[in-house]
């Protein structure tokens, strides 16, 4: 018993220790408050104050906290994580990000590293054979499980790297690879192994998702789609909101109203223009939809977000 306790306090003591370089490293990497990609599919994240409200498209990634903590809501679901939890999602999900915690004293810090497919694909088959469990027919694209000892070190191993960059080259695939291992053999290894794997219901949910972003500003005709994924309608409805906690219109909608707004703030259209360009005809109905989702009319929500954006200390 005292060798399995001291075992516990050992892994306890390099937790911290590996927080704590974390939270060092990165606050001398990322200095200003934003979102810096120093590697391919490496993206590492400062907030000074906390921030509702952020709609986004996540892709497939591994989530960090390094300090602060954070909510991802998808749905009606919600999924909070901080530096003793990591965040994993297998589709690209539209959500809304929420930062919880947040200071100049204490920054929120995070870093996220997008999911290969392919490399995903090429561990699995290393990994060896897996039998999924019964449950996992409809599996969510998304959830949040504690941060074990072994995965917490091959991501700072990673971190690491951005101070060696000679050794990147060669020593990136090989922690991408390991990072990939530990997640496949950890909480959520059934989930990452199961909506990356050919053929099922996932794989044709996967499929329906590329669809729908590839074509997000023309009509969605479900039942063509369904069709063309060898599913009935309401088996299709089924296993999409299943996987991604709502319909595949809720899905459609949320990515033609996330590029509206981006088209308002960054190309300077009008709210007309920017509906016309997403795939609606009715500006009067794209104002009702957009205020059902940002909860104030499109304009008005610009101009606060560019205000916002100035007032934001540097």
């Amino acid at each position: 018993m005292d060798v399995i306790n001291l075992q516990v306090e050992r892994e306890a003591q390099r937790l911290q220790a590996n927080r704590e370089e974390l939270v060092e490293r990165l606050t001398h990497i990322v200095q200003a408050d934003g979102v810096i990609q120093p590697l391919k599919g490496l993206h590492l994240a400062r907030l000074s104050v906390p921030l509702k409200q952020l709609h986004s498209v996540l892709e497939p990634s591994f989530c960090v906290i390094a300090q602060g903590s954070k909510e991802v809501l998808l749905g009606n679901n919600r999924y909070q994580y901080d530096p003793f939890h990591y965040l994993l999602t297998t589709l690209a999900l539209p959500t809304v990000n929420e930062t919880l915690e947040a200071s100049k004293e204490r920054p929120y810090l995070s870093l996220r590293l997008e999911l290969d497919p392919q490399l995903v694909s090429s561990v699995l088959v290393e990994t060896g054979p897996y039998v999924p469990p019964r449950n996992t027919a409809d599996m969510r694209a998304i959830d949040v499980s504690p941060l074990d000892v072994n995965l917490l070190d091959a991501v700072l191993r990673l971190i690491r790297l951005l101070d060696a960059p000679a050794d990147a080259t060669i020593l990136l695939p090989m922690i991408e690879r390991e990072i990939i291992y530990r997640l496949l053999i950890g909480d959520q290894g059934g989930r990452l192994r199961h909506l990356t794997v050919s053929g099922g219901n996932t794989s044709a949910i996967a499929r329906a998702v590329q669809c729908i972003r590839q074509d997000y500003d023309k009509t969605l005709r479900i039942e063509q789609l369904a069709q063309e994924l060898g599913m009935s309608v309401s088996g299709f409805h089924y296993h999409f909101k299943a996987a991604t906690a709502i319909s595949p219109l809720q899905f459609q909608k949320q990515l033609r109203l996330q590029e509206a707004r981006r088209l308002m703030l960054t190309e300077n259209l009008d709210a007309s223009s920017a509906a016309y360009r997403v795939g609606y005809n009715d500006a009067a109905y794209f104002n009702r939809e957009y205020k059902s989702v940002f909860g104030i009319p499109p304009m008005r929500d610009v101009q606060q977000l560019r205000e916002a954006a100035s007032a934001f200390p540097a």
